[in-house]
């Protein structure tokens, strides 16, 4: 299991799937700040209320700088249809493989009711324009969420 990254650490590459048929690489993002918000399932509860609120503050964040992209294990059909349906303007990648997901330290060990099984742990990366994070939430509870991630986007 990879370690947890925290503040201050390299963010760790990657070039995934988009929902628009591209490919999305933090190498594309240099210069620029970016939010990569990773949950666990498409149009879930938490999930959806999670996009919902990054979406309706995107103008925000693209005030402060800032891109937003969040990252699930879901295929890219999936990520369309989650879209579309809740008309998300957000660009989703999918990490079908995982291998972000690991090397961002989110793939873990959950339970509930007793059984235990591999998901992502609902976390947030802010990552500044020389690539290194800057701000990191772990185990997110998404009321005022997206708020704290645009305020520390403001910030830096």
């Amino acid at each position: 299991m990879a370690k947890k990254l925290a503040a201050g650490d390299k963010a760790p590459d990657f070039e995934l799937p988009d929902d628009s048929g591209g490919k999305l690489s933090l190498k594309g993002f240099a210069g620029k700040k970016l939010v990569l918000y990773f949950y666990p399932k498409d149009d879930t509860s938490g999930c959806t209320k999670e996009a919902i609120d990054f979406n309706g503050m995107k103008a925000a964040f693209a005030k402060a700088g800032a891109t937003i992209v969040g990252v699930s294990p879901d295929s890219v059909a999936s990520h369309t249809k989650f879209k579309t349906k809740h008309d998300l303007a957000l660009t989703l990648v999918s990490d079908e493989p995982k291998a972000m997901l690991e090397a961002y330290g989110v793939w873990v060990e959950k339970s509930m009711y007793g059984r235990k099984y591999m998901g992502v742990e609902r976390t947030t990366f802010l990552i500044d324009p020389k690539g290194n994070i800057a701000a990191v939430w772990n185990k997110v509870k998404v009321p005022g969420h997206a708020e704290a991630v645009l305020k520390a986007a403001q910030a830096i």
